[in-house]
């Protein structure tokens, strides 16, 4: 029947036994991945940290849960379709192979390029159609009618909401006092598979969801205020979805789930926290619970928390950029503005001083031009030092030369 036609979804839309089901039928198939206590993240956040590493699946995040548990319904041989930023994309198509299912996914025209590359080489044809994936869908449903094919929502769908759900059933098998699992949401489908398997637990887990400030549409949808969404690129490409689901949003309201709001800039600080100190890759998605406990530390003080690290496809460039951020937030990569003579010797000394105080030169810059007299000139340099006090250390020193000097802002 078409879709206005249909029953308005309901909180039993997808039951504990959907959940447990599904965790049989992906057995063998899908990654038991580890949930491991991380001592450092404790210590900085002031909870019990526990990472569920969903990135060490074989397509890079948990999506090949539901995609498979979904696949597995469909008629032998029968084409499929699907819309993705990416992760629901590899895995459709990964597991379409394993299944001999020919697969098509529409994904948004600003997807990373590593993400469409990675879903081709998984065997799946591309479309690259719309600024996000709503608009995708619509795309994604036209190939559908037109092609005969059946089309794989990554969200709004009981069966893939419980393909999602096993996430939660591992995590409290592998460590049953959490007091808490906390999850990105686009739409919603792991937050609400999580809090249906959090719902058959014998003591009480709450489930967070997180969402970047630029795409809130659930937490808005859950508090009933208009849209606040800000739109544009995100880091966390993977959760920006300008609808949340019909599905999955009277599931996380029957359970409780809160879904919290955090900033662009905390989520690329949690994406090179957990490079620098789990020695783990992840995406924005991927890093958005870390952002929620650094945001709201109050609200996770002294919890056992467990933070599904949803997805690890990021594109590179995106991670190098991230990282020498995260450097220079933490006053480790420094830009430092030098205006002395235009005279021999005036690089080598600014090179003595910053010897001295044990930094490291990485990058110099010249500028004849930028300076404010005819015989002197600029230089930029970019420093690593160990913090901020260091680098103001070695600022002091280039002054105490008689040196024109200034940091500068990234």
């Amino acid at each position: 029947m078409p879709e206005a036609d249909q029953p308005a979804p309901t909180a039993d839309a997808v039951t504990l036994d959907d959940v447990r089901h599904a965790a049989e039928a992906l057995s063998g198939v899908i990654e038991h991945t580890p949930l491991t206590l991380s001592r450092t993240l404790s210590d900085i956040t002031g909870a019990h940290v526990y990472l569920k590493f969903e990135n060490l699946q074989y397509t890079g995040s948990f999506k090949g849960r539901g995609a498979r548990n979904r696949l597995l319904a469909v008629e032998p041989g029968r084409g499929v379709v699907a819309m993705s930023a990416g992760n629901h994309a590899q895995g459709v198509a990964h597991h379409g192979a394993l299944l001999g299912l020919p697969t098509t996914i529409v994904m948004p025209e600003n997807t990373p390029f590593v993400k469409v590359a990675r879903t081709r080489d998984l065997g799946a044809e591309v479309v690259l159609a719309g600024s996000d994936v709503m608009e995708s869908a619509v795309r994604a449903r036209e190939i559908a009618e037109e092609r005969g094919l059946e089309f794989i929502h990554p969200f709004d769908d009981p069966v893939v909401i419980a393909g999602q759900g096993t996430v939660g059933l591992e995590m409290l098998d592998q460590e049953p006092g959490l007091d808490m699992i906390v999850a990105a949401v686009g739409g919603g489908g792991l937050a609400a598979g999580i809090a249906v398997a959090a719902g058959g637990h014998d003591g009480p887990v709450e489930v967070i969801g997180v969402q970047t400030e630029r795409y809130p549409s659930m937490a808005d949808r859950l508090a009933g205020r208009a849209s606040t969404a800000l739109r544009g690129s995100t880091v966390a490409d993977g959760i920006a979805v300008s609808e949340p689901g019909h599905v999955t949003t009277p599931i996380l309201q029957a359970h409780a789930v809160d879904v919290l709001v955090v900033p662009e800039a905390a989520i690329e600080q949690a994406i090179a926290m957990l490079l620098e100190i789990e020695k783990t890759v992840v995406e924005g998605a991927g890093a958005a619970g870390l952002a929620a406990l650094m945001t709201y530390p109050e609200r996770f003080a002294g919890k056992r928390v467990g933070l599904v690290l949803c997805g690890g496809n990021i594109d590179p460039r995106t991670l190098a950029v991230v990282a020498l951020r995260g450097l220079a937030v933490q006053g480790r990569l420094n830009r430092i503005r030098v205006e002395l003579d235009d005279t021999p010797g005036g690089l080598a000394l600014v090179s003595e001083v910053v010897a001295r105080e044990a930094a490291n030169v990485v990058e110099v810059g010249h500028d004849g031009l930028g300076s404010t007299g005819a015989r002197s000139t600029v230089l930029e340099l970019r420093i690593d030092t160990l913090d901020a006090d260091h680098a103001g250390r070695v600022l002091d020193a280039i002054r105490a030369e008689g040196l024109n000097a200034d940091l500068v802002d990234w």
